[in-house]
């Protein structure tokens, strides 16, 4: 295998359609799923540990953690083929207790489980059209009871068990709520649906013999023994004004259900009189219940607790709890629009987490919501504002440890990769394609769906300073000295420098879209690589191509240059890694069965890694072996859109389809890293132990801070402007 080894450190994502996708393991550390880990985040210490999903896995469908905190569940598909994992997290690092795969009755994923209260036994929902509910002895791998949820292939949302009864369970879904008892090895239902029922999307035991259920329509219902002894509704008036919430009020109706012989109107009926058609129903997407009652998602950005009222068998709204307005949002009136799609309480209750619709995770203390009496509390962000969708851009610098990032989500970011941290955030009007950051760390250029932007990063603000008429850049690229920059239009590539910002020269051959850009070390060339099957070598004095390759077949994804200049490596739609040199395929190496998305070389020339379309990073030495050489790392859960090393080789730098970024600590043979100083003019490579022991000094030419070309010239009146002297 290869001796070159990347060790997850940290990751900036969520993956919120997980079902059941945050909890706690105990009150300091949390669990949730990002890329195609599960997560154990310490909220005091800051740090991360991981838990990889199965090798070969396309994806984690759904999660749940045992009462007693000490196994984790995992739904998985791998291969085609449903797998539940189960983790033993009391162990460090978590290992795997069983692996639940060899099913004798007709499966296609699980998207719902639930421990028992004494954790020995599994519940597992399966899809429709089988939509069966599986009982297991997990720990024996043993199957005690299976029986058919629904008949008419609706969706079922979610499964639990009665919190202080092994053999009692309840089915939520899409007119569909079943309480089901184990006995003599089969699953009854003891509870009869009257009528037509709603679409329930959630429900949480309060006690050990009361559901409440919440639906589509804003619905809650409370269930006792199977039957419905309360309901009340959660209404949302349409704000008059977009500008702010302030015009949102709620409004409920509690009923306690009368004997049937009753002429109280119906529930159905108060609401159509009650009501005007100007109100609007927000969904119950989440419950969580606590000592004092429970907390429901109650449409967009909104979150309701209801207490148990004295005496009384209903619950009455206290408090309301709402996601605030981001001020770095393009839109920040919309900002707050998120479905709150999970909810959990921390083992003390004193603290209350949400995931939701954005993949963005939100907290707040509920010490808070006693003092905000007659006014909404508000949620604060548990981590930092996160990508919520495709991540296209990435880029590091040689001054600052930095990371900036660009999304479909019409957002840039940067981060600090030493402390796990996020510097600046903001939201446009557009769609960001590519992004590419200055050596200094001072600027970004990016290119937007309608122009490609210089932008400086400020202290609180990211701000352009110049503009250029390049609609839908898909990549750009700064010189390794910063003096220049590069942008693709199509099949175009434009030449900018950063000392006047004019256009110097456009590159023109391919006859296909640019797929991908890289300078040289001296920024003599650039080499540039397309769909149209061709990479080419550019020589910037000149203007002209110097080398040539082409090969219609493939359609690259991305490419890499050795230190030396000699080599070109290039991935792309035929499964192959290549090695070019002067015009000519040298190597052409397998991807087994997968198409390799992105690559990045280390820049001592020793270590190479690759991204793929399944989402996994493999790691291998340089020279490449002919032999499936290499170490291959759960990562990711989609394609792997950029990958990139930072100056000194210690960090790996990885983003995806997923919205995710992962930062990894690389070592080579014998747990060996590559540092280099950041402030010498000829810079040192020191191979460093993990232990610092021992330390060989390697002499490699390398652009310091104190070589790079002199920067843009800033036009900006302020004065927290970071390019400032």
């Amino acid at each position: 295998m290869s001796t070159v080894v990347a060790q997850a450190l940290h990751v900036f994502g969520l993956r919120a359609h997980v079902a059941n996708n945050i909890f706690f393991f105990d009150e300091q550390i949390i669990i949730f799923p990002s890329g195609n880990h599960c997560v154990k985040y310490n909220l005091d210490q800051k740090w991360q540990k991981f838990i990889p999903g199965s090798d070969k896995s396309q994806g984690m469908l759904a999660l749940s953690i045992s009462p007693n905190r000490r196994y984790l569940a995992i739904s998985e598909t791998v291969l085609e083929k449903p797998t539940i994992t189960i983790y033993e997290l009391s162990s460090i690092p978590c290992r795997k207790r069983k692996v639940l795969n060899n099913f004798d009755f007709q499966v296609q994923k699980f998207i719902s489980m639930a421990f028992s209260p004494d954790s020995k036994y599994l519940l597992t929902q399966t899809s429709p059209p089988e939509s069966n509910l599986v009982y297991w002895l997990w720990e024996k791998q043993k199957v005690m009871a299976i029986v058919r949820s629904d008949v008419q292939n609706n969706p079922i949302y979610q499964v639990s068990i009665n919190p202080q009864d092994n053999t009692q369970v309840c089915v939520t879904g899409n007119g569909l709520f079943k309480l089901l008892r184990f006995s003599e090895g089969t699953l009854k239902q003891t509870n009869f649906q009257r009528g037509e029922s709603p679409n329930y999307l959630a429900h949480a035991w309060v006690s050990d013999d009361r559901v409440i259920a919440g639906t589509d329509t804003g619905r809650l219902c409370l269930f006792e023994s199977g039957d419905q002894r309360w309901e009340t509704n959660i209404m949302v008036k349409e704000p008059t004004s977009s500008k702010s919430l302030d015009v949102i009020h709620k409004s409920e109706s509690l009923i306690e259900f009368p004997p049937p012989s009753s002429p109280v109107p119906s529930f159905e009926q108060m609401v159509a009189t009650s009501y005007p058609h100007h109100m609007s129903m927000p969904q119950v997407f989440a419950i969580a219940a606590y000592s004092k009652g429970f907390a429901c998602s109650a449409g967009p950005g909104r979150v309701l607790l209801f207490e148990k009222v004295e005496e009384k068998d209903f619950y009455r709204e206290s408090r309301e709890i709402r996601i605030p307005t981001d001020p770095q949002s393009n839109d920040p009136s919309q900002s707050d629009k998120q479905d709150v799609l999970c909810l959990c309480f921390s083992p003390s209750e004193e603290t209350l987490i949400a995931s939701t619709s954005k993949n963005q995770l939100y907290t707040i203390t509920m010490s808070l919501t006693e003092i905000s009496k007659g006014e909404p509390a508000h949620f604060e962000y548990l981590l930092y504002p996160l990508h919520s969708a495709s991540i296209t851009g990435l880029a590091t610098c040689i001054r600052k440890p930095l990371i900036a990032t660009c999304s479909l989500d019409r957002s840039i970011r940067v981060w600090n990769y030493e402390s796990n941290t996020l510097e600046l955030f903001k939201e446009y009007q557009e769609e960001a394609y590519t992004i590419s950051l200055h050596p200094s760390g001072h600027f970004i250029v990016v290119g937007f769906a309608d122009k490609l932007r210089l932008m400086n990063l400020l202290i609180d603000d990211i701000r352009p300073f110049k503009e250029y008429s390049v609609r839908g850049c898909r990549e750009c690229a700064f010189s390794n000295g910063g003096h220049l920059f590069a942008s693709v239009n199509g099949n175009v590539i434009h030449i900018f420098t950063t000392t006047s910002l004019e256009n110097i020269i456009n590159l023109k051959g391919h006859t296909g879209k640019i797929r991908s850009l890289v300078w040289n070390l001296d920024d003599s060339k650039l080499i540039s690589a397309g769909t149209d099957g061709a990479v080419y070598e550019w020589n910037l004095s000149t203007g002209k191509r110097e080398t040539e390759c082409v090969l219609k077949s493939c359609s690259y994804n991305s490419i890499t240059v050795s230190p030396d200049g000699k080599v070109i490596f290039a991935v792309g739609s035929d499964q192959t890694l290549k090695e070019i040199s002067d015009s000519l395929i040298l190597r052409e190496i397998s991807a087994f069965d997968v198409i390799y998305t992105a690559l990045t070389l280390s820049h001592s020339g020793r270590m190479m890694f690759v991204g793929t379309s399944v989402g996994t990073i493999r790691a291998m030495k340089y020279p490449l072996p002919l032999q499936k050489e290499f170490n291959e790392y759960q990562a990711h859960a989609g394609p792997i859109t950029k990958m990139l090393l930072t100056f000194d080789d210690q960090f790996l730098l990885t983003v995806a389809e997923d919205g995710c970024l992962f930062t990894w600590r690389v070592f080579d043979k014998e747990g060996r890293g590559i540092k280099r100083e950041r402030e010498v003019g000829f810079a040192e490579e020191v191979l460093v132990t993990k232990t610092d022991m021992e330390e060989k000094t390697v002499a490699a030419p390398f652009l310091a801070p104190s070589m790079l070309a002199s920067q843009p010239a800033c036009n900006c009146p302020d004065t927290a402007c970071l390019s400032t002297p």
